[in-house]
C-alpha cells in the first residue's frame, strides 16, 4: 500500500469546484483570466480587498499550470515577524542565528519544481526583497549564515491587499522586484461588484453549514434577509458573508432563515451590560466603520457642505444598521419615503462617511 511522503502529506490538495462559485460577469472573466496566465511560466500578481479569495485564485494558476503535480507552498507574509521571513523563505544552516540547531529547508527549496503562494507580499522587509529579486532573476540564492548558492525552479504568484505603488514610492518596497512579479496583475473583484453571487454563494454556506448540523433539508432565506444580503456592503466579502450565513443557519429554530446577525460583537444575543466598547476603528482597508454614536459634526474642520454631506452619510448608514439592512424599514426610521431613501443611498452607496 502506498504511503504518502512528507512532502506529499504537506502539499496542499486540488480545490473542488465549490470554492469558487459565481456567475457574475466580473467573477467569469476573473476564471478565464486565471486559466489563461496559468499555461504562461511567469511571475503573477493577486490584488484585491480582504477576504474575495485570493489564495483560491493562486491555486487556481498552480493546479492548471504544467506544475500541477509539483508542490504548491503558501506562506502568510503577514503572519511572520520580520526577522523570521527571510529564514521562512531562504532555509539556514546550522548556527546561522541564536536557536539554529541545524540546517533548515526554507519555502523556495520546498516549493522546487512548483509554485510559491506568496501571501500579504507587502509585508516583506526590502532586505528579503533584495534576495528574492535575485531568486525571480537568477534562480538562485543562498541560507542564511551560507556562502553557498542553491538553484531552484519556482513559480511565483503573490498577492496583496496594499497599495504596492504607494510602498514603492515611500521608498518601502522595491520597485524592480514589482517589475519582475507584475507579469500580469489580476484583480479579484469585492463581493459587492458581485451582485449576482451574492445568494448563490448563501445558499451554498447554508446548505454545507445545514449538513454539518446533521439537518436533513436545506435551509431558505426569507425576503426580508435576502434583501439585507443584497443591500450589505459586505466590507470582509466572502470570508464575511460565510460567517453571517453560518451564524444565522446555525442561531435559526427553523429551516426558513428569517433573522440575521451581521455584526456578532453587536448582536442582540449580547448582554446588555457586555464590556465591548463601540468599535469605531477603521477596518483593515482603511474603510471605517459605522459609529455606534450618534454622527457629530464640527462645521470649522471642513467646508459646509462636505461636513453636511457626511452627516447625511453617517446618519443614513446608522439608519440601515438599526433596521438591519432592511432599506424599507431604514427610510421609516428616517422619516422618507422608500423611493426618496434609494435615491440618498444611491448617492452614498460606497460605505459610511470618514
Amino acid at each position: 500500500m502506498y504511503a504518502p511522503s512528507t512532502k506529499d502529506r504537506d502539499r496542499p490538495t486540488e480545490p473542488s469546484a465549490h470554492e469558487a462559485l459565481g456567475q457574475s460577469e466580473v467573477f467569469l472573466t476573473l476564471q478565464e483570466k486565471l486559466s489563461l496566465v496559468a499555461k504562461v511560466d511567469r511571475p503573477v500578481l493577486i490584488v484585491g480587498e480582504r477576504g474575495t479569495g485570493k489564495e483560491l485564485a493562486a491555486r487556481r494558476i498552480h493546479f492548471l499550470s504544467r506544475r500541477w503535480q509539483e508542490p504548491l507552498i503558501e506562506l502568510n507574509c503577514a503572519a511572520l515577524a520580520p526577522g523570521l521571513i527571510e529564514s521562512e523563505l531562504f532555509g539556514h544552516e546550522a548556527g546561522a542565528f541564536t536557536g539554529a540547531m541545524g540546517r533548515r529547508r526554507g519555502c523556495f527549496e520546498g516549493a522546487d519544481g512548483g509554485t510559491l503562494f506568496l501571501d500579504e507580499l507587502g509585508n516583506i522587509p526590502p532586505s528579503v526583497q533584495e534576495k528574492i529579486l535575485r531568486v525571480v532573476e537568477y534562480g538562485e540564492f543562498r541560507r542564511v549564515g551560507s556562502s553557498e548558492s542553491v538553484r531552484v525552479d519556482v513559480r511565483i504568484v503573490g498577492a496583496t491587499n496594499a497599495d504596492l505603488i504607494r510602498l514603492c514610492d515611500e521608498g518601502r518596497f522595491m520597485r524592480d522586484l514589482l517589475d519582475r512579479l507584475s507579469f500580469e496583475v489580476l484583480y479579484v473583484p469585492p463581493l459587492r461588484e458581485r451582485q449576482e453571487d451574492i445568494m448563490l454563494l448563501a445558499n451554498h454556506f447554508a446548505a454545507r453549514m445545514a449538513h454539518e448540523l446533521g439537518w436533513a433539508g436545506v435551509p431558505e432565506f426569507s425576503e426580508e434577509v435576502t434583501a439585507q444580503f443584497e443591500a450589505h456592503p459586505w466590507r470582509g466579502n466572502v470570508r464575511e458573508l460565510k460567517n453571517v450565513v453560518e451564524r444565522a443557519v446555525y442561531q435559526s429554530s427553523s429551516r426558513r432563515i428569517a433573522q440575521v446577525v451581521f455584526d456578532p460583537f453587536q448582536s442582540p444575543y449580547a448582554l446588555l451590560d457586555s464590556p465591548l466598547p463601540a468599535r469605531e476603528a477603521d477596518d483593515d482597508h482603511g474603510s471605517p466603520a459605522v459609529s455606534a454614536r450618534p454622527p457629530s459634526v464640527n462645521a470649522f474642520e471642513r467646508p459646509f457642505k462636505e461636513a453636511v454631506e457626511c452627516f447625511e452619510k453617517d446618519l443614513l448608514f446608522k439608519a440601515l444598521e438599526c433596521a438591519r439592512y432592511n432599506q424599507r424599514q431604514a427610510a421609516k426610521l428616517l422619516g422618507l419615503s422608500y423611493h426618496q431613501f434609494r435615491g440618498v443611498y444611491r448617492k452614498y452607496s460606497d460605505g459610511p462617511a470618514e
